[in-house]
This record gives C-alpha cells, sequence and structure tokens, in this order.
C-alpha cells in the first residue's frame, strides 16, 4: 500500500478484536497501533505471537489518497 500519486504520507491505524494490536503489531506500527505509508511496498502490520486464532482485523486511514493492493495472511 502507499500514497495515491502524487500524494504524500498517509496515516493509518490498526485494529485487532476492535484494541490496539499490543504484542501483535508489525515491525510498521507504533505502540498504540498506528503507522504512516509514506511510499508503496508492503507494510508489516501484524505479527501474531503465539497460537494464530480467528480475529477480526480492521485499518483505517487517517487522511485521504491511500491505495491498498493485497493483504496476505500466513
Amino acid at each position: 500500500m502507499g500514497p495515491a500519486d502524487p500524494g504524500g504520507p498517509v496515516r493509518f491505524r490498526v485494529r485487532i478484536d476492535g484494541n490496539p494490536p499490543g504484542a501483535a503489531r508489525g515491525i510498521n506500527l507504533g505502540d498504540r497501533g498506528e503507522g504512516t505509508a509514506s511510499d508503496r511496498r508492503l507494510y508489516q502490520l501484524v505479527r501474531q505471537p503465539g497460537a494464530v486464532g480467528e480475529h477480526t482485523f480492521e485499518i483505517t486511514f487517517l487522511e485521504p489518497g491511500v491505495e491498498a493492493y493485497v493483504f496476505t495472511f500466513g
């Protein structure tokens, strides 16, 4: 994902089951589940520790002008 041309960085927020990801946050998120899409590339948003189970993933873009192409799990 990344900003649409000629857009600038786009902030986003990730929630798992309605809460910040905490220990499950990926390397591209801050402690509260917030990040910035500054270029078009793959972002690691979640890294589930321990046993993997069923969860609800939510991403909210805090500004317009972002493009997201694919989500991968596994």
